[in-house]
């Protein structure tokens, strides 16, 4: 494959980028038929109420090219949020930029909404590894949102019969997901196993220490006049 020194910008895509549309729907498309499985089609309408609420990633090359891509979908009252739709242009990958591109919305997704689980379905082993490295654990889909909107938007696919034939509890998808609760956890037990490796008489405040020094002195000092 040629490879290219192309910087990149990947950034919160805006109405600057509503251009992009018609050939972003045309990238899904196309790489749906070349991995023979994934949903291939997007409406562009759908593409452009994303860019226009915030909800995308737009990666571009220095001369303003589309280079990649990624947005958000919420789901049950936004409890629920999905990272969709990740693509990187075949000319500009093996260059990091698919990872770039899932750091950023996973981070933007997270100021967005912080208390929503974030989750998604995907066959690619390298999705599941970014998703991996940035907290994801494989789950069932009983943990994942059972908003039908959600999972008729696997009707494109082409293996929407499995999902259907499986009352909707397995694919050739696997199924991760993010939970900030689960991570909260992790970062108070990490706290308590620091607090406990810390000496008792340096969990006490400092001017506490002192003023019991202090009370100690005097109390030997009065028992020395007695």
């Amino acid at each position: 494959m040629k490879k290219t020194s192309e910087k990149f910008l990947v950034q919160i895509a805006d109405s600057n980028h509503i251009s992009f549309t018609q050939e972003l729907c045309h990238l899904y498309e196309e790489s749906a038929k070349k991995r023979g499985t994934g949903i291939a089609k997007r409406d562009p309408e759908y593409i452009k109420e994303k860019i226009l609420r915030e909800k995308a990633i737009i990666a571009l090359t220095s001369t303003n090219k589309i280079a990649g891509f990624c947005y958000i979908e919420t789901w049950e009252g936004k409890n629920y949020v999905a990272n969709s739709g990740l693509i990187v242009k075949e000319e500009y990958r093996h260059h990091g930029l698919a990872k770039r591109i899932k750091k950023f919305v996973f981070e933007h997704t997270r100021k967005k909404y912080p208390n929503a689980k974030i989750f998604g379905i995907t066959t690619s082993l390298a999705v599941m590894k970014l998703n991996s490295d940035l907290g994801y654990k494989p789950v069932t889909f009983s943990e994942l949102t059972q908003d039908d909107a959600f999972w008729n938007g696997c009707k494109s696919c082409i293996n929407y019969d499995v999902l259907t034939r499986t009352g909707r509890k397995n694919c050739l998808c696997t199924g991760m997901l993010y939970d900030p609760k689960e991570d909260k956890k992790k970062e108070f037990a990490k706290v308590k196993k620091v607090e406990k490796k810390i000496p008792a008489k340096l969990k006490t405040p400092k001017a506490q220490r002192i003023k019991v020094v202090k009370s100690a002195g005097k109390s030997k000092a009065n028992k020395v006049k007695k």
